[in-house]
């Protein structure tokens, strides 16, 4: 069966809300998905899916939240080619990297041979309406694009 697993971290609750957004979009398109805090997950656990969501919050100046840390860690030695993968994540504008952890995400997915196959969404804070529908449709992606080359 397919399956897609949603991996996330949130400080506030804004990035847990659009990984439940995220996750309902998946289960409206029929597919199987698991939703995990990264606490709870582990970067092996990755393998055993067709498709991969992975969504944090930027700490500081672009930089992961130390949460991910040891998990993104974890990644360096994966092989995800063959995965359908998208990102997301909350930031600030006020810094010069704005939503940096999900440019870092995206980037160590491709090195890995996960295939993106949705452009990463990045949102100040709470996410508008109109953010949290490109939310519920990245789930449809790749919910989709799973189901089609399983």
């Amino acid at each position: 069966m397919t399956k897609v697993i949603i991996v996330y971290s949130s400080l506030t609750g804004n990035t847990e809300e659009m990984s439940e957004v995220i996750e309902r979009g998946i289960q409206e398109a029929g597919v199987e998905v698991v939703r995990k805090d990264v606490f709870d997950a582990s970067a092996n656990e990755l393998l055993t899916y067709d498709g991969i969501i992975l969504g944090a919050y930027t700490w500081g100046d672009g930089e992961l939240p130390d949460d991910f840390l040891d998990f993104y860690d974890d990644m360096y030695s994966l092989d995800l080619n063959g995965k359908k993968a998208a990102v997301f994540g909350s930031g600030d504008t006020s810094y010069e990297h704005y939503c940096g952890a999900v440019d870092l995400l995206e980037q160590k997915l491709k090195e890995l041979g996960a295939a993106i196959v949705h452009e990463s969404l990045k949102f100040e804070y709470n996410a508008t309406d109109s953010e949290l529908a490109q939310g519920k449709e990245i789930g449809k992606a790749v919910a989709g694009l799973v189901c089609s080359s399983s």
